[in-house]
């Protein structure tokens, strides 16, 4: 079983899921049934190969109750950071971060913000969760627990994300 989502008793949302519903109901569907496409990914696996070689005094994947992962912390500054290969999917990326910023806020840890990092673009979004974003992020962690527990995912729709999707072949062939 995945260990990023429990299906069973309770949705363990990550900032993964959150993305997905982001970008598309029927990746997030896919994903939250462990049908993961990202291993056969190259997009995905130069993603990460981009995380792991940038910023590398920094402690990276800070894992949250095997439920959240965080890029790095800057604690100092309070600023939560995730690091993306391209600025392709923004508002996908700022939803993820603001979730992990709302995470961090139930949890007890307060006054942080958050920064998107495009190494690659020599970019940075700096990110804040308001209290509109916080009853915007429960409105999605609702729509998304309804998604999940539907026997079969939404019918796949084309946007533009589906050419460098790793879910392409899955919805498209």
């Amino acid at each position: 079983m995945n260990s990023e989502l429990s299906l069973s008793n309770k949705v363990r949302f990550t900032g993964t899921l959150v993305n997905y519903f982001v970008v598309c109901p029927t990746k997030c569907w896919l994903f939250a049934h462990q049908l993961g496409m990202e291993q056969n990914s190259d997009d995905v696996a130069m993603g990460k190969l981009i995380a792991q070689l940038s910023y590398n005094r920094q402690k990276k994947e800070i894992e949250i109750d095997q439920t959240i992962v965080i890029d790095w912390i800057d604690t100092y500054n309070k600023i939560v950071h995730e690091v993306k290969k391209s600025d392709s999917l923004e508002e996908a990326h700022i939803w993820q971060l603001k979730y992990y910023l709302y995470y961090l806020n139930q949890k007890g840890v307060k006054g942080y913000s958050g920064e998107i990092d495009y190494p690659k673009l020599h970019q940075k979004k700096e990110v804040f969760l308001t209290d509109e974003d916080i009853f915007q992020i429960e409105y999605i962690l609702k729509q998304i627990e309804h998604l999940i527990t539907q026997s079969n995912p939404p019918v796949a729709r084309k946007i533009p994300a589906c050419k460098k999707c790793s879910y392409f072949n899955f919805c498209w062939i």
